[in-house]
C-alpha cells in the first residue's frame, strides 16, 4: 500500500483577518456516516465551530457535503448533548437519575467492576456490542480483545446481515477483501486518469449510495460515472430517484434476487457471452455452474421475481462480454445481506463479474486487498480455550472461519437461556441497538440485557439503548473535535486516505481511539500489570500510518492522499495471495465458481435459490392474512440509521417515518396520504405516516427504520419513544440462511391499516 498526495495541498490551517482559523479535515463519526472521509473545512473561532464547509481542495469529494456534514454544528452544541462522564445507581436503570463523575471516578468504576465480574465469572462472560458505520467499529475489536480480554465482540443484526454474507462469499470465492464499482478514487486524477476507464453498465442490486455513502464509497461518484456515460441498471421493490435516471429497472419482488442472478447467468453461459480466456485461466468450477443454472431459466426467474422474462434477457446482454472492449461494474448493497439467501446472491454477482472478464479491470469491478489495520483484534492475549468460547462459533462454524465475532442471534438466546454460559457485562461500543436500526426482535434485547451486572455505554446523545440499559455513559466527541485517520473501506480497496484534524474541544468528550488507549493504559497498569503500548493518541497513529509507507505528521498536513491499493489486474501480478504467487486467495488459487470452502463447512458449493422463507410460497399460511411483502432500511440524507433525529435542519427534512404505499394498494386499504398506519405481522406493530406514492409494487410496502423521538419522555417504559415505530419488531428471530448469514429484514409479511383514531400516537 502506497499513498500519493498533491504536489501543493492547501495549508492544513489558515488564519483569515478576523482570527478565524479554517482547519482542513475529513469527516468520519460520530456523527455517523460510513468511512469515506469527505473533506471538510471547519471555522474556528476563540475556540468554538463558527461553520462548516466543504473542502474544495479533496481530490474526490471536491467541496461537495451532504446535509448530516453541514449540520455538524448543531449537534456539536445541542443543549441535549453529552459533554462529561455520568453513572446511576443499577436500579434507577430506565430512570433518568444520572450523576456528573469525573473520567478518573468513571475509569476507577470501570476497571473494578470489570475485574470483579471477570474474577467471579470469567473474561467470557463480557461483551462488546458494536454499531454499524461508525468510528468505533475500527477499535471495537481491540477494545474486546486487548484491553477487555474476552473472546466476545457481538454486531447485534439477527443474521450478521450487514457485510458478513458479502464478505463471506467474496472470500470463499476470491479471498480477497471487499470488491466494489470502479470509481477510480484511489487516483489523484480522479476521472482524468487515461488508465482508467468508466464503465459501461453499472449493475447495482440492493444500494442506493447517494444517501448513505455505504461500505466506505462516495456514493456521489455514481453520479460522476453517469455524467461520464456510465448507463445504470437497478435491481429494487423501490424506484428511487436512481432507478428515474437508470437506463434499465428491475423492479422485483423482495428476496427474490438470487433467482434474478442465476438467470442472467443462464443468459450469459447459454448465449456464449463469456470471457472464456478469464475462465480457463483463473476460474474453477465452470462446467458445474453452467450445468447448476440450467434449471433457473429466465421465465422461471420472471415468475418468481415478478417482472417479465425479456427484461432479464436483456440485462444480461448489457452485461455480456463482447472481446473485452466494454465493461460493467457491479455494485452491491446491504439489501444482499438482508436476505437468509444473501450469501448466495453474492456467489452469482462475483461469477457474473467473473466470467464475464470484468474483475479488477478497469472500468470493472475492483478487488480488495487484505486490509492493512488491526480490524478483527489480536487474539494472542487469550488460550485457545477462552477463544473458543465465543458465543455461536459451535453452532454456525463459519463466523469463527471469517469474522471472529459471536453469531448475534445465538448471542441473544445466550443473554436470555444463560446458555452455554451467562453473560454478565455489556460493553455498549456506539449502538442504539433497540432502535430499528440493527437488532431483529429488540425488546427481547432490551429485557435481555437488562439483566446485566454492569454496563457501559458511550454516546453524544442519551439515548433509548443507553436510557434503558447503561450505569456509566461516556461521553463521546465528534469528527471535529479529535484527531485520527479515515479511509476508504478501511485500506482495502482504492480510495483516499484522510487525516481526521481536531478543530475544537467541547466538554470532557473523548473520541473512540482516545477511549481505547486511555482504557488500554489503565486495565494494563491496574490489572494486567503491564504497559499498554501506546500512551497518545499521536503514538498510536504514528505507529498506524507508519505502516503505509508516510507518516501521521505528512497526512495531518496534507491532509488527504490516495491510496490505488496495487491498481488492476492483481491476480496477475501476486497482490491477493499472501504467498505473492499469482492468482487468488483460495484453495484452487483461482476464483470459485465452485466453492471449495462452503462445500468444507456443509453448504453446497455452488449458488442456488429458495424462495423467501416468509412468503407466500413458503408460508401460505401467513399470506392470506399478512398479504402485503414490507421492505425497510431506505436512506434518507437527513439521517444515518438512527443518527440525527435531534437535529432541527435535519429533522425538518424528515420530521416523520414514512411507510410507503402504493395508490391503488391505498385506496384498496381506506389510506389517505398522511394517515397514520399500523403494519402489523406475529412478531409485532409499528405505526408511521402513510406516503402514498407510486414507487413502490403494489405488493410491497416501505417502512422507515430507525425512528424515535428525542423530545419526548426519556424514562422506561416510554424510553423516548422508541417501541412506537420500531419496524424491527416485525422481524422474527434467527431465520436464516444454512450458514447462519442473512436474516429477513427486506422481506417480512405484513398487513397494513389506517389506525383508529382513538389508537393514534403519532
Amino acid at each position: 500500500m502506497a499513498f500519493h498526495f498533491k504536489e501543493h495541498p492547501a495549508p492544513k490551517k489558515t488564519v483569515l483577518e478576523d482570527g478565524t482559523e479554517v482547519i482542513r479535515t475529513c469527516a468520519w463519526s460520530p456523527p455517523g456516516c460510513h468511512a469515506v472521509g469527505c473533506g471538510i473545512r471547519l471555522f474556528v473561532k476563540d475556540g468554538e465551530l463558527v461553520k462548516v464547509e466543504g473542502d474544495p481542495d479533496h481530490q474526490l469529494t471536491q467541496g461537495r457535503l451532504c446535509p448530516r456534514c453541514l449540520a455538524l454544528k448543531e449537534a456539536v452544541y445541542h443543549p441535549d448533548r453529552i459533554l462529561y462522564p455520568m453513572k446511576r445507581d443499577p436500579k434507577d436503570r430506565g430512570l433518568d437519575k444520572w450523576e456528573r463523575i469525573s473520567w478518573d471516578e468513571a475509569t476507577d468504576l470501570i476497571v473494578s467492576k470489570t475485574e470483579e465480574i471477570r474474577a467471579k465469572y470469567g473474561s467470557e462472560a463480557i461483551c462488546v456490542y458494536m454499531g454499524t458505520g461508525r468510528e468505533a467499529v475500527r477499535y471495537g475489536f481491540t477494545l474486546s480483545s486487548k484491553v477487555l480480554r474476552t473472546p466476545n465482540n457481538c454486531y447485534a443484526q439477527s443474521g450478521w446481515s450487514c457485510m458478513g454474507p458479502r464478505q463471506t462469499a467474496m472470500t470463499m470465492m476470491l479471498g480477497s477483501a471487499y470488491i466494489e464499482l470502479d470509481f477510480n478514487g484511489g487516483s489523484l486524477q480522479t476521472w482524468d486518469d487515461p488508465e482508467w476507464k468508466r464503465p459501461d453498465y453499472v449493475f447495482c442490486l440492493g444500494k442506493e449510495p447517494l444517501k448513505s455513502n455505504p461500505d466506505g464509497l462516495w456514493g456521489h461518484a455514481l453520479i460522476e460515472l453517469m455524467k461520464r456515460g456510465s448507463k445504470l441498471i437497478m435491481v429494487d421493490p423501490r424506484l428511487n430517484w436512481l432507478a428515474t435516471r437508470a437506463d434499465q429497472v428491475l423492479q422485483i419482488i423482495p428476496g427474490t434476487d438470487a433467482a434474478l442472478c442465476l438467470a442472467i447467468l443462464n443468459v450469459l453461459v447459454n448465449e456464449d457471452l463469456v470471457d472464456h480466456d478469464f475462465i480457463d485461466k483463473w476460474c474453477y468450477g465452470y462446467d458445474e455452474l453452467v450445468e447448476r443454472v440450467q434449471q433457473y431459466t429466465p421465465e422461471f426467474a420472471a415468475a418468481t421475481c415478478g417482472i417479465e422474462a425479456d427484461e432479464i434477457v436483456t440485462c444480461a446482454r448489457k452485461l455480456a462480454y463482447d472481446g473485452g472492449e466494454h465493461h460493467w461494474s457491479l455494485l452491491m448493497g446491504v439489501a444482499v445481506d438482508q436476505n437468509p439467501n444473501g450469501c448466495q446472491v453474492t456467489q452469482c454477482l462475483i461469477a457474473m463479474s467473473a466470467i464475464t472478464g470484468n474483475l479488477d479491470v478497469p472500468g470493472g469491478t475492483v478487488v480488495g486487498v487484505q486490509m492493512q489495520f488491526e480490524m478483527t483484534g489480536a487474539t494472542d492475549f487469550m488460550s485457545d480455550e477462552l477463544k473458543n468460547k465465543c458465543i455461536g462459533w459451535d453452532v454456525y462454524p463459519i463466523v469463527k472461519v471469517l469474522l471472529n465475532t459471536t453469531h448475534p442471534d445465538i448471542t441473544l438466546e445466550a443473554l436470555e437461556t444463560g446458555r452455554p454460559y451467562e453473560l454478565k457485562m455489556a460493553w455498549l461500543d456506539s449502538t442504539n441497538l433497540l432502535s430499528p436500526t440493527c437488532s431483529a426482535q429488540p425488546k427481547r434485547w432490551h429485557d435481555a440485557l437488562m439483566k446485566m451486572e454492569f454496563t457501559v455505554a458511550k454516546e453524544m446523545f442519551m439515548t433509548p439503548t443507553v436510557m434503558a440499559l447503561a450505569d456509566v455513559v461516556l461521553p463521546l466527541a465528534t469528527w471535529a473535535e479529535h484527531d485520527g485517520i479515515v479511509m476508504t473501506n478501511q485500506g482495502c480497496q482504492m480510495g483516499i486516505a484522510g487525516a481526521i484534524n481536531k478543530g475544537l474541544q467541547v466538554g470532557e468528550c473523548k473520541s473512540d481511539l482516545e477511549m481505547l488507549i486511555h482504557f488500554g493504559n489503565a486495565f494494563y497498569e491496574r490489572a494486567y500489570g503491564e504497559e499498554y503500548p501506546f500512551k497518545t493518541v499521536e503514538e498510536y497513529l504514528t505507529d498506524d500510518v507508519g505502516k503505509m509507507d508516510t507518516t501521521w505528521e505528512e497526512l495531518s498536513e496534507k491532509v488527504v492522499a490516495t491510496n490505488d491499493i496495487g491498481g488492476y489486474r492483481k491476480h496477475e501480478r501476486g497482490l491477493i495471495r499472501a504467498d505473492g504467487q499469482p492468482g487468488f486467495q483460495t484453495t484452487t488459487g483461482r476464483v470459485e465458481l465452485w466453492s471449495t470452502g462452503y462445500q468444507s463447512l456443509g453448504d453446497d458449493p455452488l449458488p442456488y435459490y429458495f424462495p423467501p422463507k416468509l412468503g407466500a410460497e413458503t408460508r401460505p399460511d401467513l399470506a392470506k392474512e399478512y398479504p402485503l411483502m414490507c421492505t425497510t432500511g431506505a436512506r434518507y440524507f437527513a439521517s444515518f440509521h438512527s443518527e440525527h433525529r435531534q437535529i432541527p435542519s435535519l429533522r425538518q427534512l424528515t420530521p416523520d417515518p414514512y411507510l410507503e404505499i402504493h395508490p391503488e394498494t391505498a385506496a384498496e386499504l381506506g389510506i389517505k396520504d398522511g394517515d397514520e398506519v399500523t403494519i402489523e405481522n406475529p412478531w409485532g406493530s409499528a405505526h408511521e405516516i402513510a406516503k402514498v406514492t407510486p414507487i413502490v409494487r403494489k405488493d410491497v410496502v416501505g417502512a422507515a427504520h430507525g425512528w424515535w423521538y428525542p423530545e419526548e419522555d426519556g424514562e422506561e417504559p416510554h424510553l423516548y419513544g422508541v417501541w412506537k415505530s420500531n419496524v424491527n419488531s416485525l422481524i422474527p428471530h434467527r431465520v436464516l440462511g444454512k450458514m447462519g448469514f442473512g436474516a429477513p429484514y427486506k422481506q417480512v409479511p405484513v398487513k397494513v391499516y389506517k389506525t383508529p383514531v382513538e389508537e393514534c400516537i403519532l
